[in-house]
């Protein structure tokens, strides 16, 4: 129903009956001011007995026959051209509201044109002038009615990349007071929400949106026009066992801290019974987070074994349903924390299910929460039994019901979630294989036995032993069994068995190349000096002997044919060409049995028919006992050698260093792990020492404190904190608790884990990522697979040219013979015409081969590269090899990581702030106590406040500490004492802080003495705001302003509160390194565009890249999508240079085309990079080497 306010000269109004009054049309004779109003179809009509007396048909009552839809607009006024429709939901209404006093308050106000209210649904449709009237007005009239109001608000959201987009807008915009619900489509980049028009309206909420750098503008004002039902909605509540509260304010605290979690709609928590009931929307939440919240907090939490979640419908608040989400009602399902969704028919229970499993390839995943965001929402759907998410390799493993769901289904879910998805074929997943050494096998039997044994194991496919080799090959499915079970069914029969590990460091061992060709080198370089020095000694002499005629001592022969010069190449070159040259004649061997032709095989070509040639004119000269001794190509092999076999070497020692980068990659793996076996209640039975090769998918394996994650898991039991920086390159340790993932070659801090295997093997995120370098290593770039191609027919073509060269001399030869005796040396009248043409032709043949032959590779190359490197060593700047030096001037895109490389990559305090007005307390006894406390902390927080206090204080012994305790993810509490000796200063001294700033009011003079009252022991708080909230603090609104105003800037604020009094907040931040901003000042005026690509959060990147003169910036990135980025720019025809320092930028230094890696860096950044900067107090150091 409507009541029209505008306009109010009409007296008459034309209304549709409902379908009980026979759809007949009425005229309603009603006063200019008449607020009366027509209901919705089943609703009062408060005019119908006018209807009645004049219920005669329309026509014959000479009216119009017009028809208007519930919610249009009438044809009696002309709307405005900025009218809005807004939908209110009214809470608090009772059955004795009076509809139409409502209508009235609302119509009265000025910008409403319209209103309508349904006591059924509750909902008030209000249609207004947007320019003069707002939805916070409206509710504040419904207010003071004693009515409350949500609005809903429709909003599209540009610049959304990914999941983690949905859920950084989803986390921040949730918890925002007034915020009912929100629910965001990346695929059709909007977001809705329900809120409080009072409480926050939808100008905040586009603002808020854009703050986060997104960009955002209202579509409708009336979010509700998009889904009917958008306030019906289904609620699941759970109880929670809580263990730990002693009082009330335990209850408060966590009453408190959950209710502000997105999703959860109420919370009762009961002391008594240790245990808490959450009402909350399984859309935005799951029980499992909540009680991993409860845990955060202190609190021991765990979900009820009986089903926990039971469904609530028509509630006295019912809350929204979101267009384009299925009701989860329509499903039974059972989550991971045991939770029902709906109430759906029970399926009637099958003897067994026919599971399935199928491997997804999914794009567009960047982060964890990605892949708990896929794994949460498959295993609500029906008849999806397991998955398994692998970030690194973008690989989802789903285990389904084959009578329920199939893998095009699962596939089109995956889609849904706004990831890409494409279904890998059966045949592209390999099954495990196993190879083993067996010992104590005697004979066949042995052998029959072992395999017999094998093959008859459920999950073995195949089984191979050799008796000679004492070696097993043996193919298995590995969702079956493992390697160690194997290990396990061979010792059982009595023998021994280990892994064979091949591995990657024997495949990058170069070890054995180096020493051949350096021997080669070397025998080479023994006879060819004094070839070469008998070469030059024949040119000089050969001219002067010409000027005066005669003939050289050493062209005299010993015997007929044979002079002593070519005795003595001979002699020289024999044992060159059988020892020196031996590699090169295996390698072209090989070549030649897989029918191909390298450079290999041109080199022996050249270098056999040389000293074959040679030989067999030696001998016909010495049979026909020539007066003078023929020419020779005896010099040629070892010239040839001596230059190849150093190219080769220096090759394969360069081929060493780049290896040297995936071995270190490997030594960051765990060498063992410790698998334990756990007993029903999860204590741990027994534990087992083995190597982590042989850990399989599903073992428990315990971390102690300080030791390395030897697998890809899940953490099921403890608490701790753990460096990722080998993934993110962020120094900031990331808490892990029970759920939380755990990557393989990170370092536990401190916390006993018992982790569940998930990923093992070369499936490990650590074993991706050696992955990604190698193949960023053996990549080539387009113009060196052209130059490849085009050596694959370089051979041939020589071996051709070589022959047309024979072919062409010999009949030039015997066509006109003076033009072949004008270039033949030393022709005599005595040999005759015919041997004198072939001899020739010969000479010109292998000439052709000899020259053909890639020497300057050995020569000059490295000769350019040495001066070249040696000028960048004197400037800081190591550079390995040419082709950096060759590329880097074409350079067009630089890319910077962000920590290490333009940030000092350590933590600072960067601004001290004293509540002086409520702990009067001064600078240095704040700074003395604080010092104290971290110093007992391993945090990279604590230490940074740790140093600078230190730093400040002037002193490196500080007080006493006891009672410390350490909360992760929120702070520390500790007893300080023996700190009198770090308070005594002149009265007049001042502390000047560098690189921080001190609030003036820290400016104080020296501290006070000591009075007799005073405590010489402290009671300190170090932590974030929840911290000082669970310990009874109030932050007030400045400090909070204080701490929100770092926070933006991608910074850390904490608390300090001495003696239970708040006193200071310390500001800390990886702050940015002096040159960063000149470098990239340089850069820009070179004509380069600057990128920085960093896995840290959006905040703090655009928060850095501001602070240098970086636009272009992508955040939360992996390591392979730091690679994929190379690649993208690379396609595009640019040259990309990658600055890094982590080891999660070795593969995108790999892949660039110039990788250049900070000196300070890790082994693994500098031996994946081209050029390492060494000395980094060069102001701009960056430039020079582009």
């Amino acid at each position: 129903m409507f009541s029209p306010k505008s306009p109010k000269s009409l007296s008459k109004y034309v209304f549709k009956a409902s379908q009980g009054a026979g759809e007949q049309l009425c005229m309603v004779e009603c006063k200019p001011d008449c607020t009366c109003s027509v209901h919705a179809a089943g609703s009062t009509r408060h005019c119908a007995p006018l209807c009645k007396e004049n219920g005669a048909p329309i026509e014959q009552q000479g009216l119009d026959n017009l028809a208007y839809e519930y919610g249009s607009q009438s044809e009696l006024y002309q709307p405005p051209k900025t009218a809005s429709r807004a939908t209110l939901k009214l809470q608090g209404l009772s059955p004795e509201s009076q509809t139409q006093t409502i209508e009235s308050r609302i119509c009265s106000l000025d910008g409403v044109l319209a209103a309508s209210l349904s006591l059924n649904s509750g909902l008030a449709k209000v249609d207004y002038d947007a320019s003069v009237i707002t939805t916070k007005e409206m509710a504040l009239e419904l207010q003071s009615m004693g009515l409350s109001a949500e609005s809903a608000v429709h909003i599209r959201v540009e610049g959304m990349h990914c999941q983690s987009c949905v859920q950084s807008i989803e986390g921040r915009i949730g918890p925002l007071p007034g915020v009912g619900h929100i629910q965001v489509s990346l695929q059709d980049a909007t977001a809705l929400i329900v809120h409080q028009p009072i409480v926050v309206t939808q100008a905040q909420l586009r603002g808020c949106i854009e703050e986060m750098g997104f960009g955002a503008s209202l579509i409708s004002h009336d979010a509700s026009g998009y889904d009917t039902g958008c306030w019906q909605r289904d609620t699941l509540t759970v109880d929670i066992w809580i263990v730990g509260m002693t009082c009330s304010s335990c209850v408060q605290s966590i009453e408190g801290r959950i209710s502000g979690v997105t999703g959860v709609r109420s919370i009762a928590v009961s002391l008594k019974e240790e245990k808490g009931t959450i009402t909350f929307d399984p859309s935005l939440t799951e029980p499992e987070q909540l009680r991993a919240a409860i845990e955060d907090m202190g609190f021991d939490a765990s979900l009820e074994d009986s089903a926990s979640a039971k469904s609530i419908q028509g509630q006295e608040k019912s809350r929204p349903v979101f267009f384009g989400l299925s009701h989860l009602s329509d499903l039974k399902t059972t989550n991971k924390a045991g939770v029902s969704n709906g109430a759906g028919s029970q399926m009637t229970p099958r003897s067994e299910i026919k599971v399935q499993k199928c491997f997804i390839c999914v794009i567009g995943m960047t982060c964890a929460s990605c892949v708990a965001n896929i794994e949460r929402n498959l295993l609500k759907q029906k008849g999806i039994v397991t998955v398994l998410v692998s970030l690194m390799a973008g690989k989802a493993e789903v285990k389904y019901d084959s009578e329920i769901m199939n893998a095009a289904a699962v596939t089109q879910l995956i889609e849904d979630l706004g990831f890409g998805a494409k279904l890998i074929e059966d045949n592209a997943v390999t099954h495990g294989k196993l190879d083993l050494t067996i010992t104590g096998m005697t004979c066949a039997s042995c052998v029959h036995n072992i395999e017999s044994k094998l093959t008859s194991t459920k999950g073995i496919l195949g089984a191979s032993v050799a008796l000679a080799t004492k070696k097993a090959q043996i193919q298995f499915d590995p969702e079956v069994l493992g390697a160690r079970d194997i290990i396990k069914i061979i010792q059982s029969l009595g023998f021994e068995a280990s892994l064979v590990k091949a591995g990657y460091k024997n495949n990058l061992d170069h070890t054995e190349e180096i020493r051949q060709w350096k021997s080669s080198f070397l025998l080479s370089m023994v006879f060819g000096l004094p070839v070469m020095g008998l070469m030059i000694y024949m040119m000089v002499m050969d001219s002067q002997h010409q000027e005066h005629g005669g003939s050289m001592p050493e062209e005299q022969n010993l015997l007929p044919g044979l002079s002593l010069l070519n005795l003595a190449f001979f002699l020289l070159c024999t044992p060159v060409q059988i020892f020196g040259g031996r590699y090169f004649y295996i390698q072209a061997y090989r070549s030649l049995k897989h029918r191909t032709a390298n450079m290999d095989v041109l080199i022996v070509l050249a270098t056999s028919i040389a000293y074959l040639y040679s030989c067999v004119v030696l001998v016909v000269a010495m049979a026909e006992r020539a007066g003078q001794s023929p020419v020779t190509f005896f010099d040629t092999p070892p010239m040839l050698f001596v230059f190849i076999a150093l190219g080769r070497w220096l090759e394969n020692v360069a081929k060493s260093k780049t290896s040297e980068a995936l071995a270190k990659l490997m030594s960051l793996q765990a060498t063992d792990a410790t698998v334990v076996t756990l007993g029903r209640d999860h204590s741990i039975i027994s534990e087992e020492q083995v190597p982590v090769e042989l850990v399989q998918r599903g073992d428990i394996v315990k971390v102690a404190p300080g030791g390395k994650f030897p697998v890809d898991g899940r953490v099921i039991e403890g608490s701790s904190m753990a460096d990722e920086s080998l993934i993110t390159g962020e120094p900031m340790p990331v808490s892990k608790k029970v759920g939380s993932l755990v990557i393989a070659g990170s370092i536990n801090a401190h916390g006993a884990l018992l982790v569940e295997a998930t990923h093992v093997g070369a499936d490990t995120t650590l074993s991706q990522i050696v992955k990604l370098v190698e193949e960023a290593q053996t990549s080539k770039a387009p113009i060196q697979q052209f130059a490849d191609r085009l050596s694959g027919y370089f051979v041939p073509f020589i071996v051709i040219v070589s022959l047309l060269t024979l072919v062409a001399w010999l009949a030039i030869g015997f066509v006109d013979f003076d033009i072949v005796k004008e270039n033949f040396p030393g022709y005599n009248q005595n040999i005759s015409k015919a041997e004198v043409i072939v001899r020739f032709a010969f000479q010109a043949s292998i000439t052709v081969l000899s020259i053909a032959c890639p020497c300057s590779l050995g020569l000059a190359t490295p000769t350019a590269v040495m001066v070249g490197t040696g000028v960048g060593a004197q400037n800081g700047i190591l550079i390995k090899g040419g082709e950096p030096l060759e590329m880097a001037h074409k350079i067009n895109v630089v890319m910077f990581d962000k920590t290490g490389t333009i940030t000092n990559g350590v933590p600072r305090v960067t601004r001290v702030l004293v509540l002086w007005e409520m702990a009067r307390m001064p600078l240095r006894k704040i700074l003395a106590l604080v010092g104290t406390a971290e110093a007992s902390s391993e945090h990279p927080l604590g230490m940074a406040v740790t140093k600078h206090c230190k730093k400040e204080l002037g002193c490196d012994l500080l007080g006493y500490c006891k009672d410390f305790q350490a909360v992760p993810g929120c702070g520390i509490s500790c007893r300080v004492s023996n700190v009198e000796h770090l308070l005594q200063q002149q009265s007049e001294e001042c502390f000047l802080l560098p690189g921080a700033t001190t609030d003036e009011s820290s400016l104080l003079p020296a501290a006070e003495e000591t009075s007799a009252g005073e405590p010489l022991s402290y009671s300190v708080l170090i932590g974030n705001r929840e911290w000082m909230r669970r310990n009874g603090h109030h932050i007030g609104a400045d400090v909070d302003a204080a701490m929100s105003s770092h926070e933006t800037k991608g910074q850390t604020a904490i608390l300090v509160a001495i003696e239970g009094v708040l006193c200071a907040m310390l500001a800390i931040a990886d702050t940015v390194k002096a040159e960063s901003a000149l470098a990239v000042h340089t850069l820009k005026s070179m004509g380069i565009d600057v990128v920085m690509i960093t896995g840290d959060n959006r905040r703090t990147a655009k928060a850095i890249a501001a602070q240098v003169g970086i636009r272009k910036v992508f955040a939360e990135v992996l390591p392979s999508h730091k690679v994929a980025k190379v690649q993208e720019l690379q396609e595009k025809g640019l040259r990309v240079a990658m600055v890094g320092d982590g080891v999660n930028d070795s593969p995108a230094l790999a892949r660039a085309d110039v990788g250049i890696a900070i000196g300070t860096g890790t082994d693994v950044a500098i031996e994946a990079a081209d050029i390492v900067l060494i000395r980094m107090k060069n102001k701009e150091p960056l430039p020079t080497p582009l």
